[in-house]
């Protein structure tokens, strides 16, 4: 096919073409995102219920809505928390569950079940968790002093949400911090008291005034009106006209019995920046969109926005595409470094300009093809993708390298310019096949993890897939074009031969080869050797998720555990940003009830989570120690947690679930433990080092006690007494006004008074008018309660957390500790969903040998000879962990990355090796009439001479195209540093390995013995 192709340069050189255009063409309509469009397997079903406890929204609201969700289609888990006023339910279904329509089932049943939930309670939100949910950017919106918030809420609301919403790209804008206006009646209750009047009074004038006819038309000879109250309220000056009627039959207008206001709503939440109140937009992309070209549109729209709305301060925060712009950048650099050392150590070794410039047209092409595979199976350009591309850079180079200097080599031995093209490919063509092919199922296998890694996995998989085959092309066909084209005027004479540089090297390489295979038993068993030694320094190892990226900025997430609201929550934060004031250049803060819609995380108005940016580590370091000391001195009862503050990587793989989690159930009863009694057998649980999960959390409370005996002597009625009650302390609502699509509650509002004092001045009416205090039915105590109601499927648990080693093993003490109390005991955490990937990734890694080493048997048509190939893994391996260790570097997912590229590489110089023993072997037998011993000992002496170059090559041109990012410095060198320790540390061992090990393997394994005479 090579002699038939390059007979043809033109046509192939304008196909080729051809694919470069097309290609090119296709690139600018692949969207630009941070991750894959990844629909996590989780729909959250959030509850908000006003003035509710905790234990009234399980039973009222979660226990008929996990009953109703039971029986949904791949459901695996379904879990749920109440809290006060606020609750959700998560469910989760089996990652091959179709979640489009799994939304839509749940909406569905969450419809039927409106008749059964509380008439008061707005709907439940059903949100779909996607990783496109994970914002881009955030947008801050603070009004100057004097500027009414209620107005700028309006104008976040209808304006800016909805012209951010207009941007090419943007799916969604979703909104933290808005106040509402609310018109406040706050009765005064001496006045009303002299004149006669009652609340009721004042609650049905305004009903009344805001009355409105229910359709009502009127026929006027021909024509037909709809008729409609003049009286109707527009205004609070509405409101206080209107008239209120005393028992004696006087009318008096009720801006003289209350004071009538227009007032922002009692807030459950704030957001603040820089300690000041605002508002936060956060801005979600289309899946479609390009991140590159959104962002400048959302850029360009604050500009305008700070033009136009001068009483209000704009900035943009917590930019994501900060993380794809690294990724970009890394290919960028791969590239350009990749080509000029490539070009270099081309030049230092065969010194011929001619051959870099051919690597530097093939390397830009096989990744502009590339995309048009990304195109065909639905890839997006983003970090996981472009990590798959920058992984399989490694490769081409090597396969470039490898096939020039094959066809440089036949020119050398005296064939035609055109036989030495073709020769040259024909030689290598099926040892570059089987060494992609054993790229492959080393890595596709991955794919089929299950969870949110396997999915990531596909996007490097088909990104790694499409650039090994589509350098395979180009090594085959448009290298070896390339070659014939720029050699062709030029004479054997005309090509520089091996620089000094080369010729030294080749003889250093011999002088260890005679001196290894002097004794290669000895040699060999060494070799051995060093591969448990190798391997040995894993433990030494620090595990994570990812590495650890040199970050500036921190998360805090505070529970004060105490029944605070959220103007006290407010306050206090701010009094610490003022202690802290000089010491961060960034700080925000979401406090109370999130507003968000796609918000799925814990809210509680007692809760807070605070991000603050710094300028350097110290300073980090130090507001951090210095946060840690505050409150352990001032707030000791209060939670905090500091931690970097979260990316887009950590929110996706970051599990909301405890590590290793133990369930308690009451047998006897469906009810929680109470405090009393859980205090009390904590004391005797068996491990030390346990936390209380959110179900034994516990918060103090106020209990109202009604005498119903004295009620009934009165002849008072408790729904007369709860009313009184919600007027009293909640936020009433009286009635709306409504125009225009804008609402503005009018709600009764009385003195912010401690509830005794309210509960003497305030008074129940009974029959003739006669007023009671409130008091006098009424006692109250204090008490402890659990802040959360936890529940799964089977009802109501209450949970510990476990931070210990091998936590299975003590799992029989603590099932004896729960049976000794009439306990049911259950266990759940990430712990299991760890060892179940770590079990799958085990038998994938079993599938990738066998597919390794089925792939290699039939390339060599041998089963001893892939036993090589398989056992230089290890010593590859072995020298990552041990560079990894050298370095500091932890083990983590791009290091992982780096190992499959080192393995790639690997494998790629043991079979080209292999593969030219085998055939000059066979040469030497049949052309030569050597012995077997004598031909074997010939060929592999050889082949060792044939392949120092391409092998040494290779290795030196990956470890220098790599090794800028050890020396750099940002986001994007934190993120590779890992993957180049690993590549540098497997080719520095690998390298020696495919230039000695594999031959002294191959001696072994051929049944020879002893030492060998040159």
């Amino acid at each position: 096919m090579v002699r038939f192709l390059l007979s043809r340069p033109i046509a192939v050189g304008m196909t080729f073409l051809a694919f470069l255009i097309f290609s090119v063409i296709l690139f600018r309509t692949l969207p630009i995102s941070l991750l894959p469009p990844i629909d996590v397997p989780q729909i959250v079903i959030k509850v908000n219920y006003p003035n509710s406890s905790p234990e009234s929204i399980e039973q009222n609201v979660l226990e008929p809505i996990r009953e109703g969700m039971v029986t949904l289609n791949g459901l695996q888990d379904l879990e749920s928390k109440a809290g006060s006023e606020v609750g959700d339910v998560r469910l989760t279904f089996d990652f091959q569950t179709r979640m489009e329509l799994a939304y839509i089932e749940v909406n569905e049943k969450i419809d039927r079940l409106t008749n059964s939930l509380p008439n008061d309670m707005p709907r439940p939100q059903v949100v779909r968790i996607n990783s496109n949910d994970i914002p881009i950017v955030r947008l801050q919106i603070i009004p100057k002093e004097g500027v009414d918030f209620a107005e700028v809420s309006m104008l976040t609301e209808n304006v800016i949400k909805k012209r951010l919403e207009q941007l090419e790209g943007v799916a969604l804008v979703d909104i933290n911090g808005r106040q509402e206006k609310v018109i406040t009646v706050t009765p005064n209750k001496p006045v009303m008291t002299g004149l006669g009047l009652k609340e009721a009074d004042l609650i049905s004038a305004i009903k009344d005034g805001n009355s409105e006819l229910p359709g009502i038309s009127v026929e006027d000879g021909q024509f037909r009106y709809y008729l409609r109250l003049a009286s109707r309220l527009e205004t609070a000056e509405d409101v206080g006209n209107l008239p209120i009627r005393g028992p004696s039959g006087n009318t008096v207008t009720l801006s003289k019995v209350a004071d009538v206001n227009h007032s922002l709503a009692k807030p459950t939440g704030f957001h603040l920046f820089q300690g000041k109140e605002g508002l936060v937009v956060t801005v979600h992309k289309q899946t479609s969109a390009k991140m590159n070209e959104t962002m400048p549109l959302i850029h360009e729209a604050v500009e305008l926005f700070k033009a136009d709305y001068e009483q209000v301060d704009f900035e943009l925060t917590q930019d994501q595409s900060s993380l794809l712009n690294a990724g970009i950048n890394n290919l960028q650099t791969s590239l350009l470094f990749g080509g000029l050392f490539a070009f270099a150590i081309l030049f230092v070794f065969m010194g011929n300009y001619r051959t870099p410039i051919i690597i530097g047209i093939s390397l830009p092409a096989s990744l502009v093809i590339s995309f048009m595979v990304f195109y065909f199976f639905d890839i997006s350009i983003n970090v996981i993708s472009l990590s798959g591309l920058a992984l399989g850079l490694g490769m081409l180079i090597d396969n470039a390298i490898i096939v020039l200097d094959n066809i440089n080599r036949k020119r050398e031995e005296g064939l035609p310019l055109f036989e030495a093209c073709v020769s040259g490919v024909n030689e290598v063509q099926s040892a570059l096949i089987s060494s992609v092919l054993t790229t492959l199922a080393v890595f596709v296998p991955l794919v089929f993890l299950s969870g949110v890694a396997g999915a990531l996995f596909y996007d490097q998989a088909v990104s790694v897939a499409a650039i090994l085959c589509v350098s395979l092309l180009v090594a085959f066909i448009l290298l070896p074009l390339l070659y014939f084209l720029l050699f062709k005027n030029k004479t054997k004479s005309t090509i520089k031969e091996d620089s000094r540089l080369f010729k030294g090297m080749l003889r250093g390489y011999k002088i260890i080869y005679q001196k290894l295979f002097s004794r290669p038993g000895l040699s060999l068993l060494v070799l051995f050797l060093m591969i448990p030694l190798l391997l040995a320094t894993v433990k030494f190892l620090k595990v994570e998720g990812l590495p650890p990226i040199e970050k500036f900025d921190v998360l805090i997430s505070l529970d004060w555990n105490e029944s605070i609201d959220a103007s006290q929550n407010r306050d206090r934060i701010q009094n610490l940003l003022g202690q802290l004031e000089g010491k961060f250049t960034v700080a925000e803060s979401d406090l109370g009830l999130r507003q968000f819609i796609l918000y799925e995380g814990e809210n509680a108005i007692q809760q807070a989570d605070l991000y603050l940016m710094f300028a350097n580590n110290n300073d980090k370091e130090n507001v951090s120690n210095q946060l840690r000391d505050f409150f352990r001195q001032n707030f000791p009862k209060a939670s905090l947690e500091i931690k970097d503050a979260p990316n887009a990587f950590d929110q996706l793989f970051n599990s909301n679930k405890p590590y290793f989690e133990v369930r308690l159930k009451q047998l006897e009863s469906q009810k929680p433990i109470s405090p009393s009694q859980m205090n009390l057998w904590m004391e005797e649980f068996p491990l030390a080092g346990v936390s209380k999960g959110p179900g034994l959390q516990e918060g103090s409370s106020v209990i109202f006690k009604t005498d119903l005996e004295k009620l009934a002597l009165y002849g008072l009625g408790v729904d007369d007494l709860i009313t009184t009650i919600e007027q009293l302390f909640g936020n009433y609502l009286i009635t709306d006004i409504r125009q225009f699509g804008e609402i503005i509650p009018i709600q009764l509002r009385n003195d912010q008074l401690d509830f005794q004092t309210l509960l003497k001045r305030n008074y129940i009416y009974g029959e003739e008018g006669v007023a009671y205090a409130l008091d006098e039915f009424i006692a109250f105590s204090y008490d402890s309660h659990y802040k959360f109601v936890t529940s799964d499927r089977a009802g109501i648990y209450q949970s510990l957390n476990l931070d210990v080693s091998e936590p299975e093993s003590h799992e029989a003490d603590i099932l004896s500790w729960g049976v000794e109390r009439n306990l049911a005991v259950g266990f759940a955490g990430q712990y299991f969903q760890d060892q179940e990937t770590i079990k799958q990734l085990m038998g994938i890694l079993m599938i990738s040998i066998l597919l390794l080493y089925f792939i290699l048997a039939a390339q060599f048509e041998s089963f001893l000879q892939p036993l090589i190939v398989v056992f230089t893994l290890p010593l590859g391996v072995g020298g990552a962990f041990l560079v990894l260790w050298l370095s500091g570097t932890s083990l983590n997912v791009m290091s992982a990355i780096g190992l499959v590229v080192m393995l790639g590489i690997m494998v790629n110089d043991a079979i080209l090796k292999i593969d030219t023993i085998n055939r000059l072997k066979v040469t030497y037998q049949t052309k030569e009439g050597l012995l077997a011993r004598e031909a074997l000992v010939k060929a592999l002496y050889h082949a060792g001479e044939i392949r120092l170059k391409p092998i040494v090559m290779t290795s030196v041109t990956t470890i220098l195209a790599l090794s800028p990012v050890v020396f750099g410095a940002g986001l994007g060198a934190d993120l590779q540093r890992p993957l180049v320790f690993s590549v540098i540390g497997g080719l520095t061992i690998g390298t020696f390995t495919a230039l000695y090990f594999v031959p002294l393997a191959y001696w072994f394994l051929s049944g020879q013995r002893g030492s060998v005479k040159f």
